[in-house]
């Protein structure tokens, strides 16, 4: 894998958590693995008036990445302060994102990185401007998608409605995630496990990882379990075994 956009089946389902763990792995198996966040809304106004990234810090602190400060523009072409829809946020803001600007940022990294993964906001049909979505730039890409979906009741309706998006996009789904973004009752372990399955043959797609709940707080998650629940072939044998050295 040197191409991946890790998309999700909604907001708060666990895409940035993913993208944390995978980059996390890539990097202590010593690839030059980096992650672009095109779209980061809920700034902070800095002392010297930039913008905070909050997701990309988050992410760097997990994973060992010191993002290069020259290349924050491709790594997170749209900040904005409003917590809110991409779209939203830079309409107050009196910008215009655009999905060519967004590839062509992605683009650059992969001219200049062994590794890109790309963490999209929200799921593939957010707006990013009055007439184009996040599938608009994911589309000229043509890299594969990885699914982030909820592990609990209801999933199964999100997570095949973006699969649909995906197919009919033209776009290559190389599986899904199971994250439990909360605790999971006992009583609901059944219905998560179900969910699984029945994901993997309604959507034609494997279930590569269902990730148990690992706590509220990054500092206190390991890591480790998060990494060990995808399939190896996400690194080679020799990455795998310098991971796990």
């Amino acid at each position: 894998m040197k191409r991946l956009v890790i998309t999700g089946t909604g907001t708060d389902v666990g895409k940035t958590f993913v993208a944390a763990g995978l980059l996390r792995a890539m990097r202590r198996a010593g690839r030059d693995a980096v992650l672009q966040k095109p779209f980061q809304t809920g700034c902070r106004r800095q002392p010297d008036g930039s913008l905070d990234h909050p997701d990309l810090d988050a992410v760097a602190a997990t994973s060992g990445w010191q993002p290069d400060p020259a290349e924050l523009p491709d790594l997170c072409p749209y900040a904005y302060e409003p917590a809110c829809s991409p779209h939203l946020a830079a309409r107050l803001a009196g910008d215009r994102p655009t999905a060519a600007g967004v590839a062509a940022a992605a683009r650059r990294l992969a001219a200049r990185h062994a590794v890109v993964l790309v963490e999209t906001a929200g799921g593939v049909l957010v707006p990013l401007n009055e007439r184009e979505f996040m599938l608009d730039w994911m589309v000229p890409l043509g890299w594969p998608v990885l699914v982030v979906a909820r592990a609990g009741l209801g999933t199964i309706n999100e997570t095949l409605l973006t699969l649909r998006a995906l197919e009919g996009a033209g776009l290559s789904c190389c599986g899904v995630v199971l994250n439990a973004a909360r605790p999971c009752a006992a009583e609901e372990a059944w219905i998560a496990a179900d969910n699984a399955g029945t994901i993997a043959q309604l959507g034609r797609v494997p279930v590569l990882a269902r990730i148990p709940w690992l706590g509220a707080e990054a500092r206190n998650v390991d890591w480790r379990r998060l990494e060990d629940a995808f399939p190896p072939e996400f690194l080679s044998e020799e990455e795998k075994a310098q991971a796990e050295a």
